[in-house]
């Protein structure tokens, strides 16, 4: 148990934070225990970088002529919640069965705020922040979304804080980010400290092999869960120009191709999410139980938090 302490605690990472309150660095998690969550952040950490972010993208917003009004904690945790489930959906396994991961199977091309349906995106934004931008102009609407998102109205910052994938945000949204986060959490080769340092288990190695056997033999070259989502993002967003292009703007060739990959989608969510339960879950409870002992339940993350941020193969 000691020994095994001693090598989680080599990797635990110290967060630095540089929000508007000054430049220092969050207290790291205590010595030998690595948080399973969002960016290997505490729930404390975590709190305290959502509300430096929403915070510095009001500012931003307000220096570009134009009103936000910064999310709260529970705002932004129900926009990371919402893409896991959806009204009429009971559980995740049949949110996964009907919408797969819900990336191209929700897809509308429209901005987050004109979604009229269910959508992820726009429950993080809250909905004072919706109502502004609806009493806008169509030409404001544009450039306040412009000034907010970038070139990505899709990725906002609770959508990307959920996937710990920082890629394609823009406008204030990222300013605010990059003044939050540490350089090397905005890289998409960054992983999760806790899944890099299960992934280092033999016991866990020999479970993601049995994981990427089982989606081969279903047609499937994945060999972690994370995979999966990476893959379909960046499937979708070379369909619609980087979630740019609108469905009624699409054309039959691009239209088949969309039902195509929603298709796709769901039999390879499905596989990962029957594989996960079944190989990987049972070992990360295992080894997290001994890593936590009668912490580990507090320290959980929920499954489905857990596949989205499964990190690399160690080899």
């Amino acid at each position: 148990m000691r020994h095994m302490l001693q090598v989680v605690g080599t990797i635990v990472v110290t967060v630095l934070f540089a929000g508007s309150v000054g430049n220092h660095a969050l207290a790291a998690p205590p010595e030998g225990v690595v948080s399973p969550h969002e960016f290997g952040l505490t729930p404390k950490q975590l709190t305290q970088a959502i509300e430096k972010v929403e915070g510095l993208i009001s500012k931003c917003m307000r220096e570009q002529g134009f009103e936000y009004v910064a999310a709260d904690f529970i705002t932004i945790r129900a926009g990371m919640n919402a893409d896991k489930t959806f009204p009429g959906i009971n559980t995740e396994e049949e949110f996964i069965r009907k919408y797969g991961l819900g990336m191209s199977t929700l897809y509308t091309g429209l901005p987050p705020q004109e979604a009229a349906e269910y959508n992820p995106q726009r429950i993080g934004l809250g909905e004072k922040n919706v109502q502004i931008y609806k009493n806008l102009s169509p030409a404001d609407r544009v450039a306040y979304n412009r000034a907010l998102f970038g070139d990505r109205p899709d990725k906002t910052f609770s959508f990307a804080l959920e996937r710990e994938d920082f890629e394609g945000c823009g406008g204030c949204t990222m300013r605010a980010i990059e003044q939050v986060f540490a350089p090397e959490q905005l890289k998409t080769t960054w992983f999760n400290p806790h899944k890099v340092a299960l992934n280092k288990d033999p016991r866990m190695r020999a479970a993601l092999k049995k994981y990427a056997d089982g989606m081969r033999k279903a047609g499937l070259t994945y060999e972690v869960p994370e995979q999966v989502g990476r893959d379909i993002r960046g499937r979708l967003a070379a369909l619609t120009n980087g979630g740019k292009l609108r469905i009624e703007d699409m054309s039959p060739t691009q239209l088949a191709a969309l039902k195509e990959l929603q298709n796709y989608e769901i039999q390879a969510a499905y596989k990962s999410f029957e594989l996960y339960d079944k190989i990987l879950d049972p070992i990360e409870e295992e080894i997290e139980k001994e890593w936590y002992g009668d912490k580990a339940q507090g320290m959980k993350a929920s499954p489905s938090e857990r596949r989205d941020t499964a990190g690399p193969v160690k080899k």
